[in-house]
This record gives C-alpha cells, sequence and structure tokens, in this order.
C-alpha cells in the first residue's frame, strides 16, 4: 500500500475487547464464526470494482486469513442511503437472525451530528449488543472525505457508555487528506464513496486494530456487563424497540392502496412487500402500538408521482406531507420521515392518504413500511 496512515490514531475508544478476543479464540480452535457487517453504502460497497474490493469483504478475508482452521462466515447487510434510525427497525432481520460472532457497524456519515441520531444509534447499539448471540462488536466512522464530517461526537458517547471499540477515517484517513499528502480524488471519486484504494485504506484501519486486538488475545479481560444487564441509556432510548411494518406483518386497512406481492430478491431489493396506490383519495391506515412514528417510501425520479400525507391519531395540524418526487437525479431513494417522536406509550392510529395524483403519473406512490418505535 503506497499509502502510510497513522492506523494507531484510529483507536478513538479503545472499550471491551473481551467479546472480540472470545470470538477470536473460537476461531482459533477452529470453530466456525460469523461475520456481519451492517451500514449504509459504502458498507454496501458503493464504488467499489466488485464487492471483493468492498472494506467489509476485505475485513472478512482478514479472519480468514488469520484463522484458516476455522470457516468463516460473511454477512453484508449494508444498505445504501440509510441511517442507524433504519439499521435498529432491520438489524434483527437482516443480520441478528443470523447470530453473528462478528459485527461491524457503521452509519457515521449517514446520520447527522444531532442528538436524534444519538437516540437512534443507541437503540441499535442496545439491540445488537444486548442479543442474546452475544456479538463481538465493533464499531467504526467513515467520513465526508471534502469537510471531514461525520456523526461521529455522537456516536463517541454511545460507544464510550458501553464500553465499545470504534476506529475512525476522521482519526487517520481524513488528516492525511487535509495535510495533502493524499489527494482525494486519489481515494474517493465523489469525496464519500470510497474507490478500491480508499476501501483498502478503511479496511486496514480495521485490520490493525483488530491484530492490537489479536497480540493480546491470551491476556484475560472481564465482559464490560458480567451480569448480562446493559446499562441506563443515556438519552430517551425510544428506538431499541423499532418494529418495521410491511406487508408480511401486519393487516392495516387498505382503502384503494395494494399489496406488493413481488418477491423480494434480496435486502437491497428496497422497493418491495410494501404497498402502492395511484388515486387521489386511497387511503391505509395502521393501529400500532408505540411512541414514535416514521414512514419509508419510495422518493422517485420517474416524475410525476403521487403524493400523500400522513396523520397520526387525527391530528390534521401536524399533518405530514410524503412528497413521491425526488429533486436528485441519481435514481430512487428509500426515504425516512419522523413523523412523531416521544407520544405517550399506547395504541395510535397512522392513516397516509393520496392528496394529489396526476393523469400522467409515471409511477404510483410506494408505501414501503411505516416504523413504529418505543
Amino acid at each position: 500500500m503506497k499509502y502510510h496512515i497513522q492506523t494507531k490514531n484510529g483507536m478513538i475508544n479503545r472499550g471491551n475487547w473481551n467479546r472480540i478476543k472470545e470470538c477470536m479464540r473460537r476461531a482459533r480452535e477452529g470453530k466456525e464464526i460469523t461475520t456481519g457487517f451492517l451500514g449504509g453504502s459504502i458498507t454496501q460497497g458503493s464504488l467499489s470494482s466488485k464487492p471483493e474490493t468492498c472494506y467489509a469483504y476485505l475485513v472478512y478475508e482478514w479472519w480468514k486469513e488469520k484463522f484458516p482452521q476455522s470457516k468463516v462466515k460473511f454477512i453484508n447487510a449494508g444498505i445504501g442511503g440509510t441511517t442507524s434510525q433504519f439499521g435498529v427497525s432491520r438489524v434483527e432481520d437482516h443480520l441478528l437472525k443470523y447470530e453473528p460472532d462478528f459485527m461491524l457497524i457503521e452509519f457515521a456519515v449517514n446520520d447527522e451530528n444531532t442528538e436524534f441520531f444519538e437516540e437512534t444509534y443507541e437503540g441499535l447499539i442496545r439491540k445488537s449488543y444486548g442479543n442474546c448471540c452475544k456479538p463481538a462488536v465493533l464499531l467504526m466512522n467513515n467520513v465526508k472525505y471534502d469537510d471531514g464530517l461525520n456523526a461521529e461526537e455522537m456516536h463517541l458517547k454511545i460507544a464510550k457508555a458501553y464500553q465499545l471499540p470504534m476506529v475512525s477515517m476522521k482519526a487517520t484517513i481524513w488528516p492525511e487528506i487535509e495535510n495533502g499528502r493524499i489527494e482525494r480524488s486519489e481515494i474517493t471519486p465523489d469525496n464519500l464513496h470510497p474507490n478500491d484504494e480508499g476501501h483498502a485504506l478503511v479496511a486496514k484501519v480495521i485490520t490493525d486494530f483488530l491484530e492490537r486486538i489479536y497480540e493480546e488475545i491470551d491476556k484475560e479481560e472481564e465482559e464490560a456487563f458480567a451480569d448480562g444487564k446493559l446499562p441506563k441509556p443515556v438519552t430517551a432510548n425510544a428506538y431499541e424497540n423499532s418494529i418495521r411494518y410491511q406487508n408480511g406483518n401486519s393487516t392495516p386497512k387498505l382503502e384503494g392502496f395494494e399489496p406488493d406481492t413481488e418477491p423480494q430478491s434480496d435486502i437491497r431489493d428496497i422497493f418491495r412487500n410494501g404497498w402502492t396506490a395511484a388515486h387521489e383519495g386511497d387511503k391505509i391506515s395502521f393501529d400500532i402500538a408505540c411512541t414514535g412514528i416514521a414512514v419509508q417510501y419510495r422518493k422517485s425520479v420517474k416524475q410525476p408521482t403521487p403524493v400523500a400525507r400522513v396523520i397520526v391519531d387525527g391530528r390534521e395540524k401536524d399533518a405530514v406531507v410524503l412528497d413521491g418526487n425526488f429533486e436528485e437525479d441519481w435514481g430512487d431513494c428509500l426515504y425516512i420521515d419522523t413523523i412523531t417522536r416521544h407520544m405517550e406509550p399506547g395504541m395510535h392510529k397512522v392513516e397516509i392518504c393520496i392528496t394529489e395524483a396526476h393523469e400522467n403519473d409515471v409511477v404510483p406512490f410506494y408505501l414501503v413500511s411505516v416504523i413504529g418505535s418505543e
């Protein structure tokens, strides 16, 4: 590798290494382990020339090469354009059900550096680290290569609260760009998504950190929360138990909306298992036990497309517009709108109605899911 980044600076929170050491010991003994990666488009492998040059796959390869006596499985649960708010609602179905032994989580460039995403991120961490399969969790923060921004400040608060190791591209790759030792164009075509060189650098920061842990594999380290109980949340923690309602696990009242019954090819076939509507006045309504509501829908570059409105508990003055027309041009977007937060616990009525349709609509309005959080 022609770049000489200071990977030792990547460890911005040491955290507790017990679970990662235990995972390495099992692999050393020849036991099968599963490595899983949850994040956005960079984790998915966007702009890598092939799946095998994505940082996630390169980290998986480190596990294979380090422990050739073990069968190592690989699960990439990255979905482009998604945040920890969506992550906490999907982590069970997309990753935890496979009982990962090692789990890397990354949402630092899709989350904003706000208290809202501190709370959604905490929900994701609690749901993941507290899972019965007891995964060894490593947190990683990518960075925007044009301005050095990410959600690291908020995410780091959670890492420290849960004694989880965290590595940072802001502390390793970004300084080299800022000082002119790396030209941005050499590692990223768009100042966000790494090319193969960039993915290799990201993987190097992570695997060098794993090497540090491996060097101490036989040093005993107590589990961070030996009694199995996670610490008291540092936020209101209204997202840990988020549930994503689609047509396979809910029975909303339909008045013009139609369920999409086409099979989903994989988790990145994102516009599936929802509902479509094409006429003004079409409605769909849910009764959901929750304290917060978010709506996922398609914003399409194929225009025009219908516009909808969502109302919770009949409060029309707080209605939120769901405009299916996307202002960007890079492709259809899986968009998420937060409708309500921190409501009183209990059943809440969610009604979505098409308020604007056109004779020349190219595609229908697509409701992907309603997410209830608590």
